[in-house]
């Protein structure tokens, strides 16, 4: 065993050296791929050290360097090494951490660190939490909570009943919603249709006489209000205090999508974007982005503990829990998984307070300049400047066909390596969005990605990008 660990924590090592100059995109097609890794099923097993150093060999181009400084597609981070030394050792010991019977120290971790980011985060401290797969899990976590408060408050008991024959629940939120809001309804029977959407102002947020005017027609209904802190493409944070307010005189539920926006709350800097979050009735946020875990590790909160444990618990005759110490399983919709808690145990002992608000207050400096930097060159034009740490640009073409121009220039930046950009649609464009969240980015990061933009824009004419 040894030897087989000592080879795979050779090979870790090596590509952890290298990152920083490998392209960022995958360079190998598919194709290749298949042919390297698509092998007969063995009828007899062969050493281990060679199975994984043809693992390495053969996956070669085909990993993306998400994990690099120089990505800036999606909202992710990049693990911080006492937090990746953990997540290794966590599969080493290979917990359960289901309950706190097959996995003690687990329980106790993820105890401490339920404080830990509660603090951080600027959540009550009398909240109940949960570590879930992502914060899709999060979301359905902390719906899951409000589906048994609402449905319980209006005499229906949906763990036992079921929604068949329950009152309609409503979802209100705005059209900037994160997708994973749409599988959470479905995962959990609410379904699509209870979607109700809110007007936007001038600045993305959600419209407060809007808000209060679907709570009207929502009337007494079990209704959820759904609230971002930290809008996907731009950044942008709702109007917690006065939404919550209307909520709470309404009898909704306020649940607050707070992917990476919610680590806003350790900095100095950012945390008045929060004001007022900490009257939500939920919370969901992302390990994997300004904490830089490993995948996978989501965060769920509730402030009513009740209904949240009420949700998930379950007794089993095979497995008492220890009666003096939290059960892991009484507020998570896993029974078998990892333990979660000891990368964030890590990460948040290594990092302190102060560790983690300056990686969010630099992602968000290399952010602002990264979109003024691309949005200052020939042909380019800035649609969104960071709130935070999420910017959009495009890219104009003379024909006026700007969104096949824009597709185009990401296609160029992606191929060429230096950095990697994804394109969305916005309010009905084509833009590319501007994402930073990795500890590892530096000033050269920045300045290497905005040279490789300039070049890939030289051959076109002034005011407008290359086709």
């Amino acid at each position: 065993m040894s030897r087989i660990l000592a080879a795979a924590a050779a090979h870790a090592i090596r590509y952890l050296g290298t990152l920083p100059s490998r392209p960022v995109a995958a360079t190998a097609s598919i194709a290749e791929l298949r042919q390297r890794l698509r092998k007969p099923l063995p009828e007899n097993g062969m050493d281990g050290e060679a199975v994984i150093d043809e693992l390495v060999r053969d996956s070669e181009g085909g990993i993306m360097g998400s994990a690099s400084g120089r990505f800036f597609g999606w909202v992710i981070g990049g693990t911080l090494p006492a937090a990746l030394a953990a997540d290794w050792l966590t599969s080493t010991w290979d917990q359960n951490a289901a309950s706190n019977l097959t996995a003690p120290a687990e329980a106790v971790v993820e105890e401490v660190c339920g404080e830990w980011l509660k603090d951080l985060l600027g959540i009550p401290r009398s909240a109940s939490f949960a570590f879930v797969t992502g914060c899709q899990m999060a979301h359905t976590t902390a719906l899951a909570a409000a589906r048994h408060r609402l449905l319980r408050d209006r005499g229906w008991n949906v763990e036992k009943s079921g929604l068949a024959g329950a009152p309609r629940l409503t979802v209100l939120a705005t059209e900037s919603r994160h997708e994973s809001m749409m599988r959470s309804v479905r995962l959990l029977g609410i379904g699509t249709e209870a979607i109700r959407y809110v007007p936007i102002d001038a600045r993305g947020r959600m419209e407060i006489g809007g808000l209060e005017e679907a709570l009207r027609r929502a009337g007494a209904g079990p209704t959820i209000v759904w609230l971002q802190a930290g809008d996907l493409n731009t950044g942008i944070f709702d109007p917690f205090e006065q939404a919550c307010r209307l909520a709470r005189a309404a009898k909704a539920w306020v649940h607050i999508d707070g992917a990476f926006g919610l680590w806003a709350a350790a900095s100095p800097r950012y945390r008045h974007l929060l004001h007022g979050a900490e009257a939500a009735d939920s919370w969901a946020t992302d390990g994997h982005k300004w904490l830089n875990l490993p995948f996978d590790c989501g965060l769920a909160f509730a402030a009513h503990p009740l209904a949240h444990r009420a949700a998930f618990a379950q007794d089993t005759s095979y497995s008492i829990p220890r009666e003096e110490l939290r059960n892991q399983k009484d507020w998570n919709p896993e029974w078998s998984r990892r333990g979660r808690g000891f990368p964030a145990y890590t990460a948040i002992r290594a990092l302190g307070r102060s560790g983690i608000a300056a990686i969010v207050e630099r992602c968000c400096a290399q952010a602002d300049r990264l979109v003024k930097g691309i949005g200052a060159l020939p042909g380019a034009e800035i649609i969104a400047a960071p709130t935070i740490n999420q910017g959009l640009v495009r890219f104009l073409s003379k024909d006026g066909d700007h969104d096949r121009t824009t597709d185009a220039v990401i296609r160029r930046i992606q191929a060429k390596g230096v950095a990697w950009f994804g394109g969305a649609t916005w309010r009905g464009m084509r833009v590319m969005r501007v994402s930073v969240c990795n500890w590892q980015t530096t000033d050269h990061d920045i300045d290497a990605t905005l040279a490789s933009i300039a070049e890939i824009l030289a051959p076109a004419a002034p005011g407008a990008a290359a086709d």
